[in-house]
């Protein structure tokens, strides 16, 4: 985006005797991505700017395109017009961004490399040295702050023990940011986040909020996934840090993460009756009602499956699992998650947001008239 501003690809445009501020044409876009080789072609081009669409980071000037197009239309950046939403996610991430910057720029910075059983780490520090530079930074008011803001860090996968065994506490435990976030990156990399092989071999990207790290102990609902003729259940868990209230256990499996354990085979077929199109969902009279589900994760995730795409639907629902209880029923169409319109997405991309959002997940759903 400051790279568009400065190239004056991003300005105020007139077009039908109203001025846009800010915007860019998505046409000159494309060739600008192609110019500076942040995109071999015009279709990954087309494929980038998707993402940012999807992430809510880019829109049309006046929302009437829902995908991106190669041509002489008009878009802006969200942060340009104040609709970028600042989620609690968004603004702990952008806090980790803010003190690494600050660490790394002084001299003698507590950030450093350290050894632990033989292992040499990057970007270390002690968890009480990072309570004593927060309050004399003024980053926290108490080391109580403090330790809430370190635990946040975590929590987002930010920073983590070194060998991912304990939460964040005022002690001489080792801890390291897990985020490098001065490593230079291209846009290409969004193209790779649905796939677990691809983020675990980049575990610094700053385009995944959430840690990634493999959990075999784990299987639980969450999404479906393709190969071929065979569909795949891939379990992803969320722990929870208020259940581990009062266990004196110290090893700790840090909450929220995604895990990408074994997969489980289960039967591809779907529990549509038939295929239902967006059309047929939005037209008006259409025997549809929608309803709005709160479903707070519990130790081991919400406890549904998705499948599908352009509309989603909900294909299974563990029935202990906290889906159930909001009323979530096989057959139910996805129309939002978070806030966020997505009867256009695939199955990947929903469940992709759903596990980097929140753990208390707010969904509209649509589902037929009895």
């Amino acid at each position: 985006r400051l790279r568009l501003h400065d190239g004056k690809l991003i300005k105020d445009r007139r077009y039908h005797l109203r001025t846009y501020p800010n915007c860019f044409v998505a046409k000159e876009l494309t060739d600008w991505l192609i110019d500076h080789k942040e995109a071999p072609d015009r279709e990954t081009g087309i494929r980038l700017m998707q993402k940012l669409m999807d992430h809510y980071i880019i829109h049309h000037v006046c929302d009437e395109h829902s995908d991106y197009k190669d041509a002489k239309l008009l878009y802006r950046f969200r942060k340009d017009d104040g609709t970028f939403p600042l989620t609690k996610d968004v603004k702990v991430f952008m806090r980790g961004q803010s003190l690494y910057e600050k660490l790394v720029s002084v001299e003698e910075s507590i950030l450093k490399v350290r050894e632990e059983n033989s292992v040499k780490y990057q970007r270390t520090f002690l968890g009480c040295e990072m309570i004593d530079w927060l309050v004399q930074e003024g980053e926290a008011e108490n080391r109580k702050e403090a330790v809430e803001l370190g635990r946040a860090l975590l929590e987002h996968g930010i920073i983590q023990h070194v060998s991912n065994r304990h939460h964040f506490f005022d002690s001489d435990v080792l801890y390291q940011f897990w985020i490098n976030f001065r490593r230079r990156r291209r846009l290409t990399e969004l193209l790779n986040e649905n796939s677990s092989r691809a983020l675990s071999e980049s575990p610094d990207s700053p385009f995944c909020l959430r840690k990634l790290n493999p959990d075999p102990g784990n299987t639980s609902f969450l999404s479906v996934q393709t190969n071929k003729e065979i569909k795949i259940v891939s379990a992803v868990r969320r722990s929870s840090i208020t259940s581990l209230a009062g266990n004196s256990n110290p090893y700790f499996s840090p909450a929220p993460m995604l895990v990408f354990p074994p997969v489980a085979e289960c039967n591809p077929k779907s529990v549509l009756k038939r295929p239902v199109t967006n059309e047929e969902l939005l037209s008006p009279g259409a025997p549809y009602i929608k309803k709005t589900l709160t479903i707070v994760g519990d130790a081991v995730g919400w406890g549904f499956v998705v499948r599908g795409g352009r509309p989603c639907h909900i294909q299974a629902v563990d029935p202990g699992g906290p889906a159930a209880a909001a009323g979530m029923k096989v057959c139910q169409f996805v129309f939002s998650v978070n806030g966020m319109y997505v009867l256009h997405l695939d199955y990947q991309t929903i469940s992709s947001l759903i596990m980097t959002g929140p753990r208390t997940l707010v969904m509209e759903v649509m589902e037929a008239i009895e």
